[in-house]
């Protein structure tokens, strides 16, 4: 009976030492956690907004290199219909080839949503990537390679 006894008064010892220790988190503790929250928050909210201006940004220079693309492969199309040769069908087919690469640069460019971080860091690469390529193919299509 005394191992009972015994027995019972450690485990009530031990509960009574476990209720003491888990108190509840004081006004400090719970004014800190709310302040970390609140922080957390408005961080997020500044990332999403400089990511907002910073596609702001992109769109009106990407916007301003297709239309100056739209004026050259303009030009080109004139300077083809100018000439008369016959060389001419084969330029004005890798003219409208490029048109069609700006136009679907126009609409990659219109239809991207604005969303996470990495999906838009890789869209800025790619199309970064695509304008370069379009803007030299411009380039030497007017270039005689022929010497």
């Amino acid at each position: 009976m005394r191992k009972i006894i015994f027995a019972v008064t450690v485990m009530m010892f031990l509960t009574a030492i476990t209720v003491v220790s888990c108190k509840p988190a004081t006004k400090e503790e719970k004014e800190a956690t709310e302040k970390v929250k609140d922080a957390n928050k408005e961080f997020i909210d500044a990332k999403k907004e400089a990511t907002a201006e910073e596609w702001k940004a992109f769109k009106n220079s990407g916007d301003s290199i297709i239309i100056k693309n739209e004026e050259r492969i303009a030009e080109l199309k004139l300077k083809i219909k100018n000439t008369g040769s016959a060389i001419d069908a084969k330029y004005e087919k890798n003219i409208e080839i490029l048109e069609q690469k700006n136009k679907d640069l126009k609409v990659k460019m219109e239809t991207h949503k604005n969303g996470a971080n990495e999906d838009w860091q890789s869209f800025k690469r790619e199309f970064n990537h695509d304008m370069h390529e379009l803007g030299q193919s411009l380039k030497d299509l007017t270039v005689d390679n022929k010497k």
